[in-house]
């Protein structure tokens, strides 16, 4: 499905003409681990360019991989980073409970060709323990997932910030899954002139719907049923939007309030750029987002879509 870029332009799933570059990396090799800035900037001075970059926090997916494969597509160097990172851990989350899976997802990411792996410790992304100064995500930050997750995104942007500086991209592709997360990166990389393009990839999904995450692993078998909800209530709402914003909404939300094991956090329907609620009149792009628990998980999907209310 089509999704908008950040002035509004619509992106294929892939261009056309896009095909994989090959990589330095012999095909299934691993590829090269490092820990520390300097050993970062050691390989990042040789690889030729154009480099992509992707962020991740490990426990690689298949959506991850896709991810890789887009930006092997885009350049000719592929950098991926696994950190996870505490900054963007809120009170009461599963920081320490997260997974860490290094060994396989440098297996993955091997296969995909990625050329450099930066998997550093927390001491060598904040070496004077939680930084004093931070990139705040603004009004943006407080909505939707912000509302939920106070901070987080502060988080989440310092960190994009400082692996940024590091791995001095010339691209850097996120997924449209967390479409907060890419409003938000690409509204700073903007704001502070980082010089750097910000590609979305599609939300990579299971056969029956379900948003690829690597949350998804803490879904038990019934969980793992039931969180297809978020799915299907997308599609709902998706297929109201010839009748506008209050059909859209409407659809999406009894959808999902069918499913009794999911605790609905929110269904909103969005400008793609402002995250603002749009009005029922609303004609052109918005944003579907939806979010909830189902048993102790989290969980959060969301579909680009144009209203056409007659």
């Amino acid at each position: 499905m089509p999704i908008p870029d950040a002035d509004g332009a619509v992106l294929p799933h892939e261009a056309e003409g896009d095909h994989p570059r090959p990589s330095p990396v012999p095909a299934g090799g691993r590829p090269l681990l490092v820990r520390t800035r300097a050993e970062l900037a050691r390989a990042r001075a040789v690889l030729p360019g154009p480099v992509a970059a992707v962020f991740t926090m490990g426990a690689l997916h298949e959506g991850h991989a896709s991810l890789v494969r887009a930006a092997r597509g885009r350049a000719r160097s592929v950098v991926a980073t696994v950190f996870v990172n505490p900054l963007q851990f809120g009170a009461g989350e599963d920081l320490d409970a997260y997974p860490r899976t290094l060994d396989a997802d440098l297996e993955l990411l091997g296969r995909e060709g990625v050329d450099v792996v930066f998997a550093p410790s927390a001491q060598e992304v904040y070496p004077d323990g939680p930084p004093q100064v931070v990139v705040s995500a603004g009004p943006l930050g407080r909505v939707l997932e912000g509302a939920s997750r106070p901070g987080h995104f502060d988080g989440v942007l310092t960190v994009v910030a400082k692996l940024l500086h590091l791995t001095r991209p010339d691209v850097v592709l996120f997924g449209q899954k967390d479409a907060q997360q890419l409003v938000l990166v690409r509204r700073m990389v903007a704001d502070l002139d980082m010089g750097v393009d910000v590609v979305a990839a599609p939300t990579s999904r299971e056969e029956d719907g379900l948003a690829r995450s690597s949350r998804n692993a803490y879904l038990d078998e019934d969980g793992r049923r039931a969180s297809t909800a978020l799915s299907r209530a997308l599609r709902r709402g998706r297929d109201r939007a010839a009748d506008g914003a209050a059909a859209v909404r409407r659809a999406a939300a009894e959808e999902l309030g069918r499913e009794p094991r999911a605790v609905v956090d929110y269904v909103a329907l969005v400008h793609p750029l402002e995250l603002t609620e749009v009005g029922d009149d609303h004609r052109g792009p918005a944003l579907l987002a939806v979010a909830a628990r189902v048993g102790t998980t989290r969980l959060i999907d969301n579909v680009p879509l144009e209203l056409r209310p007659a």
